[in-house]
């Protein structure tokens, strides 16, 4: 019998929660929280562009709020594809330093399914718990992923590049990305 690929069968049975924690749990992580929770998502790279959040990944959010991370850096540390051509966007922790970008209140089921499309969990990235502020200074609770990069930046393609550029437009983000 001809085996599916994980890329085709993992979204579908991560939809239904109980295998969704079994998955989380074999990678070390715990999926907490009923299907139905709400939970706010800090997206810093190409995700805060709705064609890349809505269009490719499909994601409903219930709403959305520019924030910023305070004591990150926006990096450019990993490898993309083409290896060595593409270094997409990563956060690293920063004393002193800020990131800025797009906050999305989604559901728990909502969150697996973009974990699904992001390679989470996986060898990548890993979800983490930040302590963020919206535009008008309310703090709140929000993950993002970030993963392990390499210790020097790269550069980021045109394309990656454009996509932050052009989600910080449509969001009215202050600041980095409006020159």
């Amino acid at each position: 019998m001809r085996r599916f690929p994980k890329r085709l069968w993992l979204p579908v049975i991560l939809r239904v929660w109980p295998p969704a924690r079994l998955w989380y749990r074999s990678w070390g992580l715990r999926l907490e929280g009923r299907p139905a929770d709400e939970v706010w998502y800090f997206a810093f790279g190409a995700n805060m562009n709705d064609s890349v959040f809505l269009g490719r990944r499909k994601m409903k959010p219930l709403e959305w709020r520019v924030g910023r991370a305070p004591g990150y850096r926006l990096r450019f540390n990993l490898h993309g594809r083409p290896k060595g051509l593409s270094a997409p966007a990563n956060i690293a922790p920063a004393p002193g330093e800020e990131v800025r970008g797009v906050l999305y209140r989604m559901t728990c089921r909502d969150v697996v399914w973009l974990h699904s499309t992001e390679g989470v969990p996986g060898w990548r990235y890993y979800p983490v718990w930040l302590d963020v502020e919206d535009r008008d200074g309310d703090r709140l609770r929000a993950y993002s992923l970030i993963a392990d990069g390499l210790p020097e930046d790269g550069n980021p393609s045109l394309r990656h590049i454009t996509l932050i550029r052009e989600g910080a437009i449509q969001r009215d983000l202050p600041g980095l990305w409006d020159r």
